[in-house]
């Protein structure tokens, strides 16, 4: 029997090619275009209304139908909520993670079932195996494009029922079957950062929702640099935006914010992007999420992610405690974040993940 299968089409051309490929493997494929956020959705900033004019294109272009559904409410709620809750609290929340395991993967997921369909499909760069029973989640064949970072919530219902046709490609090659095939969009530029901050100013979006609280900005001698904003505004790490680029004080290097001193509202920065306050040799993490629903081995060697962008850093699980674990890395790891997540990887196997709440030497 022909499968049924809806893809999620963004306007993008990742899932685009998803929707192109499958009905070439001969699965039965329908578009569904998520519109996630409402809160000033306009021309000026980051407005849907060219994405979706771009997603109906594709799907009258590759014959198939698409219909629209509006998850703002579930996005305001499982998302957006718990992402501003944690910049209050002074930390930074990875938002794209939770949009996958709380809306695409799961209201979305649900949706397409109603709908009739067997599977949905998604553009990420990832794969799906099943190896006795149990589904394990593969990073994607291009290692610069892998996204199996953003999918580490994911669990074996969501993963049973997802397809990532692209996992197995280089970018390169789904612009060139976009090119090929007609599909308008080929060549438009990748999404970056949260969906619903678009290209607009960070600080300037999360001022309608974080009033501003200005303090010192000082180094670790507690040389008055500058002001800041606010410390919800920043992250560890962090060098752009800061303002103090031409202090006196200093050797020449950048700065980056080394720390946050909550008590006394002062943002504190170090210089050099090597800074040692900046490397830790390990964390604590909290509300652990194991994909095939077991726990790791303990003193086994692992690799793990603590941003997205970061290479994998050999690791060791040295504690795990209900939904807590101890993870200690084999060299100190840069700018490690609490708010952020770590993900575990067994070699091309995502294990899973937790929130980070504390980094140390």
């Amino acid at each position: 029997m022909v499968q049924e299968v809806i893809v999620g089409l963004s306007g993008g051309v990742d899932s685009a090619v998803t929707a192109w490929k499958l009905k070439q493997e001969g699965y039965h494929v329908r578009g569904l275009f998520m519109k996630n956020w409402e809160d000033d959705d306009d021309d000026e900033f980051c407005s849907s209304k060219q994405d979706l004019l771009d997603a109906v294109s594709v799907a009258e272009k590759l014959s198939i139908d698409i219909d629209v559904v509006n998850f703002a409410k579930e996005y305001k709620e499982r998302v957006f909520s718990i992402f501003l809750d944690g910049l209050k609290k002074g930390i930074t929340p990875n938002p794209d993670i939770l949009c996958n395991s709380e809306i695409k993967f799961e209201a979305f997921l649900k949706h397409a079932i109603c709908m009739g369909a067997e599977k949905i499909a998604t553009g990420h760069y990832a794969k799906v195996r099943e190896m006795n029973g149990l589904f394990q989640l593969l990073k994607g064949d291009d290692g610069t494009k892998d996204q199996s970072y953003f999918l580490c919530r994911l669990n074996q219902e969501q993963l049973s029922k997802s397809i990532f046709p692209l996992g197995s490609m280089l970018k390169s090659e789904v612009r060139k079957i976009a090119k090929d095939n007609g599909l308008h969009n080929h060549d438009r530029k990748d999404s970056t950062g949260i969906c619903f901050i678009g290209e607009r100013p960070f600080a300037d979006f999360i001022n309608r929702y974080i009033d501003k609280n200005p303090g010192e900005i000082i180094d670790e001698d507690g040389f008055i640099l500058g002001k800041h904003d606010g410390l919800n505004f920043y992250t560890i790490g962090q060098r752009q935006g800061l303002k103090i680029g031409g202090t006196k004080k200093g050797n020449g290097q950048p700065w980056f914010v080394i720390d946050k001193d909550f008590t006394n509202n002062q943002l504190i920065v170090g210089q050099g992007h090597d800074h040692p306050k900046l490397l830790k040799n390990g964390l604590r993490a909290s509300e652990m999420h194991w994909i095939e629903g077991k726990e790791p081995k303990k003193n086994w060697v692992y690799s793990a992610k603590t941003r997205y962008r970061q290479p994998d850093a050999p690791c060791e699980i040295d504690q795990i405690q209900e939904d807590k674990a101890t993870i200690l890395f084999g060299q100190k790891q840069w700018a490690v974040t609490p708010g952020q997540s770590v993900v575990i990887y067994e070699s091309n196997v995502c294990l899973g993940s937790g929130f980070i709440t504390e980094a140390f030497d």
